[in-house]
């Protein structure tokens, strides 16, 4: 099979279209061309006018040798097919993965596929009964804190817009992997060539108790409401020897898969009080904007605006202010809507979701400001008091009960209370409560925004439209702290810990995360076969930007 790149066709085209695109671009007759597939989707929409799509195509040929002759900077299509790298050996010791967001689901799908036999540890609840609490924080404004947005089967990227696209260097192919174990789990099968994939939390639902039925199958075990509350560790050499549960219970092991999260703060206290090296990190924080979802479509796609094959359009905009800070847009939901993600009691915290269909009228994405340590000086926990800080103070000014503070735009740039809202309807339940945001973030981060929306304005007309509306507080767009590895995927100073995802500060968003869990999944199985070497190396800092 050939690889052809940048194929260039209209929205309306034909697959007799495609075919003759491929005749052209290698120069040969009908009869020569034997296959063509779509690897890959995209479209092109930097001028409004002629908005197109972009393909990269397998093709397969008779003649191939004659082809690359005639195009010697012609590629082979690459193999992308996935290599198991062990097998468990009989009485191996099983490892434990606590958390089962995409990196704890991933890493134990791949440790159960090669047969190790994980036991899964989940403070929260099965997805279903994690489904129903949540909705009564959303409906009731009734938190359950050991199972809600943040907490639970599936993880964080459960109720969000389910995407399925990063900027990681992926050269092994692993994010193919994990797409294709999404395919196999019930996504839709496009998730594998569109250039943006995204499933939508119901899918996501779904999805995550077929990945559960797999693991269990394959002789993994699953243990919800099982709260880690401490490590037993060994001093010398300093080692993993079991996980304590909040009941009492010891699980012995040698190998921990650590993928809590970016919210598991009870979590990152113990592992500090333990003398598990970590390190604050920078992280970003703001609040969610909303517009109507079809004033984005005409910006970007002007009159192709609701083509079935572009559907709700997204955006990226980025604005680096006078004063050196940056500010920009966060995991954009199309078509989405604004929930509430609190997983603490006094505290306000706001997400963005969308399902897969992206039809609602709204579109919305994190306004957010990056920050470092030494804004948030006093340690590695100390990003997570300035979180809460900033939760709380969200919490009161919304009314003390989960409702939201909410500002339009035109009267956040004019330094007013808002006291109505205008023709932007806020998404957020359980409710929202007119207010001035600048109470509610520092100052630093109120400055920048109202820098940032005229220029947001000037790249997308109407960005910076007086009724759009903001919702505070954006807190948990990555971790505060990270947990530094080696090269083995191992803790610097814990051996058989493996910290892991977004929580440990090496991922951002659903692929990446999954992809890291492969890679610890990984290490962990060369370890135990005592295999030295390793398919990736897990430096410190990487992955450590968010991509929402």
């Amino acid at each position: 099979m050939l690889r052809l790149t940048e194929i260039k066709l209209p929205l309306d085209h034909s697959e007799d279209d495609m075919r003759a695109a491929a005749l052209s671009r290698l120069e040969i007759d009908p009869s020569d061309l034997t296959a063509v597939s779509v690897f890959r989707r995209g479209y092109d929409a930097r001028r409004r006018s002629a908005v197109h799509l972009v393909y990269t195509l397998d093709v397969g040929v008779r003649d191939e040798a004659a082809i690359r002759r005639r195009h010697p900077d012609l590629p082979p299509s690459p193999d992308t097919s996935y290599q198991y790298v062990a097998r468990a050996p009989a009485g191996s010791t099983r490892p434990v993965v606590i958390g089962c967001g995409p990196c704890g689901l991933l890493a134990a799908l791949l440790l159960a596929r090669m047969g190790f036999r994980p036991i899964i540890l989940e403070r929260g609840t099965v997805v279903r009964e994690r489904t129903r609490d949540t909705w009564a924080l959303w409906r009731r404004g009734l938190l359950s804190p050991e199972s809600n947005v943040q907490f639970g089967e599936g993880g964080a990227g459960t109720f969000s817009d389910g995407k399925l696209y990063s900027g990681i260097k992926d050269s092994h192919h692993l994010g193919r992997k994990v797409l294709t174990e999404f395919v196999a789990a019930g996504a839709p099968e496009e998730i594998l060539y569109v250039s943006k994939p995204h499933i939508g939390t119901f899918r996501l639902v779904t999805m995550v108790e077929s990945i559960r039925a797999t693991i269990e199958s394959l002789g993994g075990e699953y243990r919800f409401g099982a709260h880690v509350v401490d490590l037993d560790i060994a001093a010398d050499p300093r080692r993993v020897r079991a996980v304590v549960l909040a009941n009492g219970e010891a699980i012995p092991t040698d190998h921990v898969v650590l993928a809590v999260g970016h919210s598991a703060r009870d979590t990152f206290a113990m592992l500090h009080a333990a003398g598990v090296a970590m390190e604050a990190k920078p992280f970003s924080i703001g609040v969610r904007i909303e517009h109507p979802q079809a004033l984005i479509d005409r910006d970007r796609f002007g009159a192709f605006a609701g083509h079935k094959l572009l559907g709700a359009a997204d955006y990226k905009l980025v604005h680096h202010c006078a004063g050196g800070r940056s500010v920009y847009s966060f995991c954009m939901c199309p078509g989405g809507r604004v929930v509430a993600a609190a997983s603490e009691p006094g505290g306000v915290v706001t997400n963005g979701m969308s399902q897969y269909s992206r039809a609602e009228f709204n579109a919305n994405a994190g306004l957010v400001v990056g920050i470092t340590p030494a804004d948030y000086p006093g340690g590695p926990l100390a990003g997570i008091a300035f979180q809460r800080e900033w939760e709380q103070r969200a919490f009161a000014a919304g009314g003390g009960t989960f409702a939201a503070p909410v500002q339009r735009v035109g009267d956040f740039l004019a330094g007013t209370a808002s006291t109505a809202l205008g023709s932007v309807t806020p998404s957020y339940k359980p409710g929202v409560s007119p207010t001035d945001l600048s109470a509610t973030l520092p100052g630093f981060a109120i400055a920048a925004m109202r820098e940032a929306l005229p220029a947001f304005g000037r790249q997308l007309p109407g960005f910076d439209m007086a009724d759009a509306v903001m919702t505070g507080v954006e807190t948990r767009t990555s971790s505060p702290l990270r947990i530094p590895r080696g090269e083995d995927f191992v803790s610097l100073n814990t051996i058989g810990l493996y910290p892991a995802g977004e929580g440990a500060g090496y991922a951002g968003g659903i692929l990446s995360a999954a992809v890291d869990g492969i890679k610890v999944a990984e290490a962990i199985a060369l370890h135990i076969v005592g295999r030295a070497d390793i398919r990736h190396k897990g430096r410190r800092g990487e992955g450590a930007v968010a991509y929402g």
